[in-house]
Parts: C-alpha cells; structure tokens; sequence
C-alpha cells in the first residue's frame, strides 16, 4: 500500500470513528420538543435528517439531506454534517422536509361563523377578538404556515396584540405581520356599516382607518405605521364580503391610493390593495402597491403592468367551493353568497392567464373566510388552475418571502434563516395535496408539532 492510500485509509477511519462518537454522543439528547407556554421563541438547537428536501429555492428536490438548526437559525445543510457537541437528532428519513409554509392573506382573529351577521363583531370585546386569535394561530401554526400576514381585523390593532403575545412566546403562532386596521371609504369593505344602519352605532374602534379624502387616508395610513404596523392594507375596490359593495367597482381614488403609497415607502412598509376590479387593480399597482389581493377581473393591462412593476398577485383562488357549500347550509348573507358565486370561477381563470402571463404569484388564502387550519387546500387549486407544484410550493416559501420582505429570515431551507420545517408523507412534487396533511411543524428549531413515536434522539 502506498504512503498516500495508507493516509487515506487512516483518515477514512479517524472520520467513521468521529461520526461513532458523535453518535453516541447525542444518543440521550432529548429532542427540543415544545410542551407548553410560556416559552423561548427561536431557541432550539436540532438536527434534521431528512429522506427528501425541498428548499424553497431549487428546482428539484434532494435526497438524504441533514439540517442543523443551531438557536433558532439554520446553521449548516448538507449530507455527512457533524454537529461536533451534544445536538438531538430528528429522524425525518422517511417524510419530505420543505421550509415552514407562509400565508400571504390571513385573517387571524376572525371566523367565517359571523358571516350570518357581521354586524355580530359589534359587541366582541378585545379579549373576545384575541381568545379567538390565540385558537387560530396555534391551528394556523400547526397546519405547517410558520409565517403570516394577518391583512385586517375589524377591532383595531387586535393582531399587533396577538403578534406581540406570538412574539414573547406567551402563546403558539406563526410570525405575524399585521396590518392593524383596515383603510376604507365609509361603508366600504372594511368598514360594517350595514344597509339602513348608522355610522354612530359602530364602536369606534372598528372605525379607525375610515377615511374621506386623501388626507385622511395619509393620516390614518400614518397613524397605522405610528402605532406598530408591519404592512398597509388598503381596500381599493368593492368586497364580497362587505354589505353593499359591488367588487368591480372602486371605493377609493387614485388620489387616496396615493396618499397611502406615500406613507408606505417613507416609512419602509409594504402596501396590500385589496382590489378585486380591473381599475382598482391598475390604480392601486400605478399608486405603488407591492401585492394586489383577490385581482378577481384583472385584465391585460393589470397583467402588464404587475409585470413592469414587480407586483406580485395574491389571489384566494383555495375556498371558494367550500364557502358556496357552506354558505348555502349555514344560511349566510344572500348577497355574501351570490357575490361568492360570481367571483370564483372567473378568479380562477384569471388566475391561469396571469401566471401564464408570467406575473409573480404568491400563496394567500383569506383564511378566516373559511376555517383556519383548512389554508393548504389553496394548492391543489392553484396547481389545477396552471401552476406545478414546485411553483406552488415557491408561492408559498421564498416567493412569498420576497413579497414579506422577510428572505432574510423564512422562506428556503438554507443557512443564516430561522429553523422553520414542516414534513409530510409523500411527495408534495408528485400529490401537491399532501400539504394539507402536515405531520411535523419545527419553528425556531423547536418542535412543535410531531406524530406520536416519531424516531428522535
């Protein structure tokens, strides 16, 4: 045996005996599985095998990949890592890992049950709002959604509460943005003014982004960032949801589109529209909108235009069957129902034309119109309506992190990012409806979610 192969052989032999080592050393680490509340977000340190890897950003997937998750960040990837001190191990070699799941268009604190009657939210209190929202977010949170943003609330500045409770780690949820209030036109999408009813019989703190002219919108839209919101959310056009509004049409003006764009660049913050007519959807993107929601009736040139100007499209192309079926059984509004009817199918058709189109598309829902917990049947949909399922999965990991402005922290599997991991059975690239059924949810590096007798060292 040559001096050079001899070498080999011993080095060969020196790193299985490491690896022995290293094994036995983590034999009796217990896994950092999370049992209770109150608790240290971002603190767990964790090493992942994995059977198959997506990592938000590839095209393809990997086979037999290892993530070492160390205090919360993602520290190293790859096939032969050793952690070098005492790390617990999650055996993951027979489920498919993809980063933790991100929902674009969420409404946390509020139910699809009040749909017979929002007028119903006029007598919830605050602690009323946030029981609710503490139910939905550990449900959001172990249906595999990491990371959120929650685009609304009718009690004012409800979500910045449950996002600061999320944040301390007084209860589980996904990393929040929340937009704190609605900015609307009186009697508009985001404001309950039932027909007949009077502004003065709702509570003022469901008014608070109700506005009258470009001024107002720039000093609530200034008020909002003032008082700890993450994103703006403007309601541009008529809703389906909403007493009265007729969702071609717009509800605010060019103008008042623009007060807000102005406040969202100056202070740093995104812009949401929520804009189902072709006119709002072109106003809002010229105004300075980074994603429009629904963009039910987008046209060519609201294609063209989300295209020149890097608008992403959010579009809630998932509930729709399932609030008609429901709707018809539970006895919604009438005119919540019909307008339900006369949005879904044309959405997703507009859906196909966009993303044929090439414009950037990314995964959000409207959770809370139907129940949270239910987000991933979104995917099968927008799989059917033209995307792969790898596309798919991008609309809701790294595309959508882009859109967050959040790449530096969720959305790929990579180092520097936070430890967010779900797995599934199967293969999402193959059954994109394996999503719906997430098995394990890691957040931080801390377990959070796993089947019972699940290999762990």
């Amino acid at each position: 045996m040559t001096e050079r192969l001899k070498w080999l052989a011993i080095s060969c032999l020196a790193w299985f005996a490491l690896c022995l080592a290293s094994c036995e050393e983590i034999a009796d680490v217990e896994l950092p599985t999370l049992t209770g509340v109150p608790y240290e977000p971002d603190s767990g340190t964790l090493l992942v095998r994995c059977g198959r890897l997506i990592d938000g950003r590839a095209d393809i997937s990997s086979e037999d990949v290892a993530v070492l998750i160390r205090d919360g960040r993602i520290l190293e990837t790859g096939r032969n890592i050793i952690p070098g001190e005492a790390v617990p191990v999650l055996d993951l070699s027979g489920y498919t890992c993809l980063p933790g799941l991100i929902e674009m268009h969420t409404h946390i604190l509020e139910s699809f049950e009040e749909l017979v009657d929002l007028t119903l939210y006029y007598g919830y209190s605050l602690e009323d709002n946030l029981q609710k929202g503490r139910e939905y977010s550990k449900i959001t949170l172990e249906a595999g959604f990491t990371s959120a943003r929650n685009l609304g609330n009718y009690y004012g500045w409800a979500d910045r509460e449950l996002r600061d409770e999320i944040d301390r780690g007084e209860i589980l949820g996904p990393r929040l943005q929340v937009a704190g209030f609605y900015l609307t036109v009186p009697g508009g999408g985001g404001d309950l003014l039932e027909p007949g009813g009077k502004e003065e019989d709702i509570p003022p703190h469901m008014r608070l982004g109700v506005s009258r002219s470009p001024e107002e919108f720039r000093r609530n839209a200034q008020a909002a960032a003032d008082g700890g919101a993450d994103v703006l959310k403007v309601i541009a056009s008529g809703a389906v949801l909403a007493y009265g509004g007729v969702p071609g049409e717009p509800e605010m003006t060019p103008a008042d589109l623009e007060a807000v764009a102005a406040v969202a660049r100056a202070e740093g913050l995104k812009l949401s529209a929520h804009a189902h007519g072709a006119q709002s959807i072109r106003e809002a993107i010229l105004a300075g909108a980074d994603t429009i929601e629904h963009a039910t009736y987008i046209d060519a040139e609201g294609i063209r235009l989300a295209i020149e100007n890097d608008v992403a499209l959010s579009m809630d192309v998932g509930p729709g069957d399932w609030m008609i079926e429901a709707g018809r059984e539970q006895g919604w509004e009438e005119e919540f129902l019909r307008k339900t009817i006369e949005t879904t199918d044309i959405q997703r058709e507009n859906f196909r034309k966009a993303h044929a189109a090439g414009v950037s598309i990314v995964f959000g829902s409207d959770a809370g119109i139907y129940p949270h917990g239910m987000n991933a049947i979104q995917f099968a949909q927008m799989v059917k309506w033209g995307m792969t399922p790898m596309e798919a999965i991008k609309a809701a990991t790294s595309v959508a992190a882009r859109y967050l402005g959040w790449e530096d922290r969720v959305g790929a599997i990579e180092p520097g990012l936070f430890g967010d991991l779900v797995a599934v059975k199967g293969n999402p690239l193959e059954d994109i409806a394996v999503l719906e059924r997430v098995d394990i949810v890691v957040k931080g590096g801390l377990l959070i979610k796993a089947p019972e007798g699940l290999a762990g060292k």
